[in-house]
């Protein structure tokens, strides 16, 4: 121990450094499993729709026309606020929200189940997520 404190004192840049990045490296992984708490692949949503989940795109109306997820419903980001309302019947059905990316996604998972939707997920990835394993898209 005294040791380590001589050290210490002789390299306190280096002592800092390493203990920033420890920081740093806790600081990540929180924050990786506080967004990826309801993210699932394509595979588990294919799993979940195949159960009978809800899948909600939050996308504009002309980028779901352009293509989305078959079964897919239609619900612009800003109606998730309003989701008790409007999905009620579906408040202990597994829910999936999609954007293009992720992102916006996992934030209205996040609002869903404060709204008390038990089964709120996040596809991760979004739709390109969805596009990369190659799996079909619905036009209307």
């Amino acid at each position: 121990m005294d040791r380590l404190i001589e050290f210490a004192g002789h390299h306190p840049w280096l002592v800092s450094a390493a203990v920033l990045a420890a920081l740093a490296a806790i600081a990540y992984e929180l924050r990786a499993r506080a967004s990826a708490f309801a993210a699932l692949g394509p595979q588990e949503v294919i799993r979940l729709m195949n159960q009978g989940a809800l899948v909600l795109d939050i996308r504009t109306a002309e980028a779901f026309a352009a293509g989305h997820i078959g079964g897919a419903r239609h619900m612009p980001s800003a109606d998730i606020l309003e989701a008790t309302s409007k999905l009620k019947k579906h408040r202990e059905k597994p829910i999936v929200v999609y954007d293009d990316t992720g992102s916006l996604g996992a934030a209205a998972a996040r609002q869903l189940t404060a709204q008390g939707f038990t089964r709120a997920f996040n596809l991760r990835g979004g739709l390109a997520a969805w596009r990369t394993e190659s799996l079909p898209l619905a036009k209307s």
